[in-house]
């Protein structure tokens, strides 16, 4: 047998990634700690914090209209399944955090879908979960918009599709029904 042959199998690694976007960062450099675009390893029992407390927080945001720990991420293995997931629960007692259109109030937590978006204040945040194996770690990695992320991502419509696949909000703006014509009229 060949040292390949012998060697253990690889497993990959659950990857949060988060794509940040603030209309000031430019002249704010709010992100200013963060490391973009390096995956980091969290170790799964870890409870990473994103605010401005450096002491407490892992993630740090310089911004004085941040809370001192604005959210925790919680990975873990839902039972019975070998599906591995993240909880995302505000920390803030001043700010709401809204998860794909759903608000979170103080110490209120949410799964984390695979996509979706968060916002706090001005904070605009895309997480996306890339799946893995590990259950020693996670990673992370963090990236940065230079464009709204809710004006540049499309995330599924929660508007109803008809069967025919026409979407409500394509009729007319004062809601009234199409009217049918004859083509041969002009």
């Amino acid at each position: 047998m060949t040292s390949f042959e012998e060697a253990g199998t690889e497993e990959t690694v659950t990857c949060l990634h988060m794509t940040f976007y603030h209309p000031y960062h430019e002249e704010k450099m709010m992100f200013r700690c963060f490391n973009f675009k390096k995956r980091e390893q969290v170790r799964a029992d870890e409870m990473p914090k994103f605010g401005r407390d450096s002491n407490i927080c892992r993630y740090n945001l310089m911004d004085t209209r941040v809370s001192r720990i604005q959210f925790a991420l919680q990975f873990y293995r839902k039972m019975n399944s070998s599906e591995f997931c993240f909880e995302i629960k505000n920390l803030s007692k001043k700010t709401k955090l809204t998860v794909n259109q759903t608000e979170l109030g103080y110490l209120n937590k949410i799964d984390l879908p695979w996509k979706c978006i968060i916002c706090f204040g001005d904070y605009q945040i895309l997480a996306e979960i890339e799946e893995g194996e590990s259950v020693e770690y996670f990673e992370t990695c963090l990236h940065l918009s230079e464009v709204p992320i809710l004006q540049e991502r499309c995330l599924p419509s929660l508007q109803p599709v008809t069967e025919n696949g026409i979407s409500p909000s394509s009729f007319s703006p004062q809601g009234k029904s199409p009217m049918e014509t004859d083509e041969n009229e002009s």
